[in-house]
């Protein structure tokens, strides 16, 4: 004589056992389970992306602001008079030069850098 709660056991052990060899696990509300890596919906895919450009764009962005600072503590006739003899140089202060030379998007935020000292004084 077989015991009727032993056979429902037993299904809901098969149950489980064919859901883990089917990539299905408990999950908690809220956490990263197995699902998350292993799911093919596109929503939940990782996006493809390229590590090395948000350190180019925040070193554009730094490099540009202190060209400005640059600009704006020294003056322009100062600053170009650096610049060209950077350019004068050799080898790498050549490159050098042509780095800082001042750009349209330096010398306006140079100018929004001189407005804004202008309010502090």
């Amino acid at each position: 004589m077989s015991d009727p709660s032993i056979a429902e056991f037993n299904m809901r052990i098969a149950r489980i056992e064919n859901g883990r060899a089917k990539g299905r696990g408990f999950e908690a509300e809220g956490t990263l389970g197995r699902s998350f890596y292993t799911r093919s919906d596109p929503r939940y895919r990782r996006k493809f992306r390229l590590p090395v450009l948000r350190p180019v764009f925040l070193a554009l962005v730094f490099g540009t602001a202190l060209k400005a600072m640059f600009l704006f503590q020294l003056g322009a006739p100062a600053y170009d008079a650096r610049v060209a003899g950077l350019l004068s140089g050799q080898g790498v202060d050549r490159v050098g030069g042509w780095l800082m030379q001042a750009d349209p998007v330096t010398t306006a935020l140079a100018r929004q850098i001189s407005l804004f000292a202008r309010l502090d004084r």
